[in-house]
């Protein structure tokens, strides 16, 4: 879709909301607002509550630059991106339309970025939906939601789960607007990666989602959800660390940039708490969406497994080396010693025999190869996998895939690792952190790539066929992306087999 000639780059273009009129701009052909209020800022005395309905302004309210992020934690410079915002108007949407007005009827697609839910914003220049809402023929939204202490720990007189009750609330607003910019709400399809596809599957599972979104899309999904239990206990070291409790009457008065500093050092010391909080002790994760029972009744594999998800068509799937980046990060690639494979085989593993189910699964592998197989394993492959499992045995539609393509950056070291997909999907192969990933100049190998990827997550958002087979477990097709992407039978057979009993239940708290 081409750009009228009498809509030159960079001219304004308005639209009128359910809250009041906006003015965006016309960039790379496509209609951009930025910075739109779907929540009233939640500070002050809506501080730690529910989000709520932003309030109408009058006149025309300029929508050219994205609002500010929430609190962020302190990983890869984000949090001074947040302590120097101008305002505190954290939650707020951008819209992407080719053809903005009442009567396209355009597909909508609304991203949820990830960020381990301590940090995360759109604004980032790879959420740019420009060649994806472009090329796609599609409306793109992207927002933001409160991460961290804010939207997920565990706060005595605060409901659970703030940051996925704005993701709600987004939702929301986009089911009473997004006409206006061209899209249709009876076709919505809700797309994220990492601690954004844990988020869909979240969503998912959520009673207040229904009708919200046709689609949903989850990109290497994280199997981490707590019990109140242990979210409550480590939102009581957070407090800790500033001589307070985990309470909305206590932490209300802290300023907000003071409380992902608590945040982030607990979390730089989470191996302390290993014997209490088990599993995301080893690995770092101190917040995570809580099945608490009322925001999230329960967890995404139980709630497909009931048939939650009969009615919403599922795209999962996930890279081949989930691990190999944060290995990477860690400064372990191919330093791992034969003490940290068994240590990761004891911990993450499923059921008593699981570290030695991996070694007669692999056994060549050395240390590295063990060591990221069953981190990639238990964090984003096979929770990926497990719910497009319990989708198909409720009768539901799943289809599988999985990026094997390896990135050309840092000399090829890091695989087809997590977060790969990401440039791929919206076609920003230049631009952020991704660029570290594709490499300077993009390849034409690249470009084909993401192309083929777009056209398929285009494709499954406007028709619900992204362009291969259901996942069924007779014959287990999963689309595969690599330099020549095929269609075949599910790669990780080994593992699959390993943790195909394992329900990812809600992690406990270890220790009283």
């Amino acid at each position: 879709m081409t750009l009228p000639e009498s809509e030159p780059s960079g001219s304004r273009t308005e639209v009128r909301a359910a809250a009041g009129a906006l003015r965006g701009s016309w960039e790379a052909g496509v209609a951009v607002f930025r910075g739109i209020p779907f929540a009233e800022p939640p500070v002050g005395a809506l501080r730690f509550a529910a989000p709520r309905p932003v309030r109408g302004w009058s006149g025309v309210r300029e929508a050219v630059s994205y609002g500010p992020p929430p609190p962020q934690g302190g990983h890869f410079g984000m949090d001074a991106l947040s302590r120097d915002a101008a305002d505190d108007n954290w939650l707020t949407v951008n819209v992407w339309s080719p053809d903005p007005g009442p009567g396209a009827g355009l597909p909508v697609m609304v991203w949820i970025q990830g960020g381990a839910y301590v940090i995360g914003m759109s604004g980032l220049p790879e959420y740019d939906g420009a060649r994806l809402a472009r090329d796609g023929g599609v409306v793109v939204v992207t927002f933001n939601y409160r991460v961290g202490i804010e939207g997920f720990a565990q706060i005595e007189g605060a409901p659970a789960n703030r940051g996925l009750l704005d993701q709600v609330a987004a939702l929301e607003w986009v089911r009473d607007n997004i006409r206006a910019f061209g899209g249709d709400p009876g076709r919505v399809t809700v797309f994220g990666e990492s601690a954004g596809g844990g988020s869909v599957a979240a969503l998912l599972a959520m009673e207040r989602t229904a009708g919200l979104f046709r689609r949903a899309v989850a990109q290497s999904a994280p199997g981490t959800f707590f019990s109140p239990e242990l979210a409550a206990d480590i939102a009581g070291a957070c407090a800790a660390e500033l001589g307070l409790r985990p309470t909305v009457a206590d932490l209300s008065g802290v300023a907000p940039h003071r409380l992902p500093a608590a945040g982030d050092a607990v979390g730089a010391k989470l191996d302390r708490w290993a014997e209490r909080w088990g599993r995301p002790a080893h690995r770092s994760i101190p917040f995570a969406p809580v099945v608490d029972g009322d925001v999230l009744p329960v967890t995404p594999w139980q709630a497909l497994a009931d048939g939650a998800g009969r009615d919403v068509g599922l795209l999962v799937g996930h890279t081949r080396e989930e691990q190999r980046l944060f290995t990477a990060l860690g400064g372990l690639l191919g330093e791992v010693t034969e003490e940290q494979a068994a240590t990761a085989l004891r911990v993450f593993t499923p059921g008593p025999d699981g570290a030695r189910s991996y070694r007669d699964a692999f056994p060549a592998a050395g240390p590295d190869e063990l060591y990221e197989l069953v981190h990639s394993d238990w964090l984003f492959r096979m929770p990926t996998l497990h719910l497009a499992e319990a989708q198909t045995a409720a009768g539901g539609q799943a289809h599988v895939y999985e990026l094997t393509w390896p990135a050309p950056g840092m000399g090829g070291a890091l695989g087809a690792c997590h977060g790969l997909d990401v440039p791929l999907v919206f076609g920003n192969l230049d631009r952020g952190q991704p660029a570290m990933l594709i490499g300077e100049a993009p390849s034409p190998e690249a470009e084909a790539l993401s192309a083929h990827m777009r056209a398929a997550w285009t494709s499954f958002a406007t028709h619900g066929d992204p362009g291969w087979p259901p996942y069924d477990t007779d014959q287990r097709l999963v689309q595969v992306f690599d330099s020549r992407p095929v269609v075949t039978t599910y790669p990780e057979e080994p593992s699959r087999r390993i943790w195909q009993n394992y329900e990812f239940p809600a992690l406990p708290l270890i220790g009283g």
